[in-house]
């Protein structure tokens, strides 16, 4: 929007010509999502423990968070939907076709998450929405982004980046379709499981978009994917703007969701920020880089997979103490804070080598 008007008074005044740069709105639109979400956090969170909008807590989960997160406010995942859609309208192109569906998927994943929170906060149970319900609509929002993106996408350009390999795509054809699908609704339901504990999903989504940014600048920018040998992808350096504005978001939610946690995301949050991170990299055609930064998500995935069909095979026989993951190492005896920051460790670690992608080749 911004945009528009700085092009239009730019012809008044041309020191306002600034504002054309990709670098600097990319920057703006971080610091404005940051600062949104700084100022409207507290309200937020007064409003919601006025309306008794507490997180639900599992009955067999950990008895420390029955003791202490009882209490805590859920569906913060508005703070960081709102933030993220205000900064994106200020900054970013919005005749850009990436924006638009990066915005339409936020929206239709956050109002599936918004749904199952207010379902779970009625009806006073952990969970919400029935899994075949919520999968559904997942699957339908996903399908629906996936046509578009089929049906604009060049044929060239229905591929995903192979790492570390020098001047390889894997082509996909048709099956891009079930492949983008599968990534969206993934990637969604892997930060809902990952959102267990306080500041735990939030840092490494923030830390993903950080590398999207980078990867947004230079797939969208001929010169630089010519250098280093990546495919252009033509208006998506855009989409950097999208991704900076959910960096800062989600630092000014961290703010508040960081131990002790005064607001969870709720699935609001996780199912929307989790199908950002993957549309951004199937725009970017980094799936496979964002499965490697991933590696926390998918690791908490799998551990409840594990144990389900460990229960179901053995006679009720568990591999972990407690799925997902993070809640193995709780009962195990490591304190909150310490699972919090290793994961984050973990996961910065992945990032830098999800990033040195772009050049090892």
């Amino acid at each position: 929007m911004l945009l528009f008007l700085f092009d239009y008074l730019s012809e008044f005044y041309s020191g306002l010509n600034v504002f054309r740069y990709l670098t600097l709105r990319i920057v703006m639109g971080a610091l404005t999502s940051l600062i949104i979400s700084l100022i409207l956090g507290p309200y937020i969170i007064t409003y919601l423990r006025e309306k008794q909008f507490y997180q639900s807590i599992r009955d067999d989960g950990p008895l420390s968070h029955i003791d202490n997160k009882n209490k805590t406010p859920t569906m913060g995942g508005l703070l960081i939907i709102t933030s993220i859609v205000i900064s994106t309208f200020l900054w970013a192109d919005l005749s850009n076709h990436y924006i638009l569906l990066l915005l339409f998927g936020i929206l239709s994943f956050g109002i599936i998450g918004f749904y199952d929170d207010y379902k779970k906060l009625v009806e006073g149970k952990s969970d919400g929405i029935k899994g075949r319900l919520k999968l559904f609509l997942q699957i339908l929002s996903a399908t629906l982004i996936t046509i578009y993106l089929y049906l604009f996408m060049e044929t060239g350009e229905i591929s995903s980046v192979m790492p570390f390999l020098k001047n390889s795509s894997m082509y996909l054809g048709v099956l891009f379709i079930p492949w983008s699908i599968f990534i969206l609704v993934g990637s969604s339901n892997a930060v809902n499981l990952t959102d267990g504990l306080d500041g735990l999903a939030i840092l490494p989504c923030i830390l993903i978009a950080s590398a999207f940014v980078i990867f947004a600048y230079a797939h969208g920018n001929i010169n630089i994917s010519e250098y280093l040998i990546i495919p252009y992808v033509e208006s998506s350096g855009e989409v950097a703007i999208f991704a900076a504005s959910l960096v800062g978001a989600g630092l000014g939610f961290l703010w508040f969701n960081s131990y002790p946690a005064e607001i969870f995301m709720g699935d609001c949050g996780s199912l929307s920020l989790g199908s950002s991170l993957g549309l951004l990299a199937i725009i970017l055609k980094q799936e496979l880089a964002f499965a490697i930064m991933s590696g926390i998500f998918i690791a908490e995935v799998f551990s409840v997979i594990i144990q389900v069909t460990s229960f179901k095979l053995r006679n009720g026989k568990r591999v972990f103490k407690m799925a997902p993951l993070h809640h193995h190492y709780e009962l195990s005896g490591l304190s909150e804070p310490k699972i919090i920051m290793r994961f984050w460790i973990i996961t910065f670690i992945l990032v830098l080598i999800a990033l040195s992608t772009l050049k090892i080749r």
